[in-house]
């Protein structure tokens, strides 16, 4: 067992050590520009008021939730993008616009909710100067990211209210969609359900050379649920079981509606719910294309009826408009609440040749013959293999480089969307529960689970980047603020 504490890693100070296999110069990579970008992500689109045509989520005025018909449906919101490299976040209570020009105090990232949308390239060098103007500590976990224990923005690493501090790593992992998110201990739930939240684009020539929908056919959607008090801004109404808000946002939009053409989409979606799990299907009864999840795309695309995916999660998901008249309508929903998340209108006929990819998308080293096997039970509310979480202490050791079976058990009280710091993995089954199978969006390389009630879930793991201190823990987030969280060393 290591003496180190977390509490006693640096935080500008020295690395924690490469591995052999991803040492890099670090010149190299603040000299280098930033990889062109496919096309800027949709920039706005113009304000609309639409009575919406059926559907059960029209809900009141300010959106989601209920049975009405009718509503007045706003475009969405698409946060600015933003070069990783040299990058300025603030993150301080903000006056944000909620959809029609409603306002709302919330906290944000730049002033915007969702944060800008950072982009970086394979080989590049992300650095971002963080300033934080709350009144309570916070950090900038990078979730997804392959990076420095020191530069995660773990719990044992906060930055006090009224302090900077600069998060830099190299970019040494594939194309995929990560997001950004505090993670302070015994904060976290209230400061992500009251707005701070962003995406991070990597991109790859792997991903580059499939020609996918950019520019404006490509979109995030961060979907996540929302409370709202009497004056219209955003309130924080958790306790330990967790929070569900009564209302849906998209990119901090209420009722939301996108223009689309006739073409096909690229959406790249993250749940930035704290407990919520989302079933999305569209309206039309049509199939997503399945093109990628946490960690990048998957070998081959797959078609979708439905998807469920919990706080965390990620999707990159094709949706096909092409032969479709002006004036067609359709829903993203979710079937779970029966809300109508998101409006899809086509209004413009085009005629770009784009297909639906086939064949094969991507290479994934598929891992095997695991050294180790490890067992964890979330138990409770609070307690993994029941241990409450002790920031100071080092609950085990993982060699560098080296394969294990990670198996996650729960007597209860889930979902428990199981999210481990410093690498990505792969699920290889599940029993119980929802059936003996891993699902289509759960393929590929992945850093969130969905634990149900009476599930096993196994996945098998390798640390390549680097050795240091990491978390593993529930990301419902009430659960890992009480708790249900711990310390593991990669050395």
């Amino acid at each position: 067992m290591s003496s180190k504490k977390p509490s006693e890693i640096p935080v500008n100070g020295i690395s924690t050590p490469l591995s052999s296999k991803h040492t890099i110069n670090r010149r190299q990579f603040m000299g280098a520009t930033m990889a062109a970008f496919g096309g800027a992500l949709v920039s706005g689109i113009p304000n609309i008021s639409y009575a919406a045509k059926g559907g059960n989520g029209g809900g009141g005025g300010n959106g989601g939730g209920g049975g009405g018909s009718t509503s007045t449906r706003n475009p969405l919101f698409i946060p600015p993008v933003v070069s990783a490299s040299n990058a300025a976040l603030q993150a301080a209570s903000s006056t944000v616009d909620v959809g029609g020009g409603s306002l709302s105090t919330a906290l944000a990232y730049n002033g915007s909710m969702p944060g800008p949308t950072f982009v970086a390239s394979l080989g590049d060098y992300a650095s971002i100067n963080f300033t934080n103007l709350l009144d309570e500590d916070t950090t900038v976990h990078w979730h997804g990211m392959i990076a420095p224990s020191y530069q995660d923005g773990l719990p044992f690493n906060p930055v006090a209210p009224g302090t900077s501090r600069v998060y830099e790593y190299p970019i040494i992992q594939r194309a995929c969609m990560n997001w950004y998110h505090p993670h302070p201990h015994g904060h976290t739930a209230s400061q992500v359900a009251l707005g701070l939240a962003g995406g991070f684009l990597l991109r790859d020539n792997e991903e580059l050379a499939l020609n996918l929908p950019s520019g404006a056919y490509e979109v995030p959607l961060v979907i996540r649920d929302v409370e709202l008090d009497n004056s219209n801004n955003i309130k924080y109404s958790g306790n330990s079981s967790g929070f569900m808000g009564s209302k849906f946002m998209v990119n901090g939009t209420l009722q939301p509606r996108l223009e689309v053409d006739s073409a096909i989409y690229r959406f790249r979606v993250l749940n930035g719910c704290n407990v919520r799990v989302w079933r999305i299907a569209l309206s039309s009864g049509a199939p997503f294309t399945l093109i990628g999840t946490d960690g990048g795309l998957l070998e081959t695309s797959t078609m979708v009826g439905t998807i469920e995916f919990s706080p965390g999660e990620r999707l990159d998901l094709l949706i096909d408009f092409r032969g479709l008249p002006a004036g067609t309508t359709i829903m993203l929903q979710d079937l779970n609440e029966g809300w109508d998340l998101l409006e899809f209108a086509v209004t413009r006929q085009v005629n770009l040749g784009d297909t639906l990819p086939t064949g094969t998308l991507s290479t994934i080293e598929t891992l095997a013959n695991p050294v180790v096997e490890r067992n964890f039970s979330f138990d409770g509310m609070r307690q993994i293999n029941g241990k409450t979480y002790d920031m100071n202490a080092i609950e085990f050791q993982v060699p560098m480089g080296q394969t294990e079976l990670w198996r996650f058990t729960t007597g209860g009280n889930a979902p428990h969307p199981i999210h481990i710091h410093g690498a990505s993995y792969q699920v290889i089954s599940r029993t119980g529960g929802r059936g003996n199978m891993v699902f289509p969006w759960e393929r590929g390389w992945k850093d969130t689970v969905l634990l149900q009630d009476g599930e096993t879930v196994e996945v098998l793991i390798r640390f390549d980047g680097y050795k240091g201190v990491y978390v593993m823990h529930c990301h419902r987030l009430e659960h890992e603020d009480n708790g249900m969280m711990l310390n593991f060393e990669v050395i």
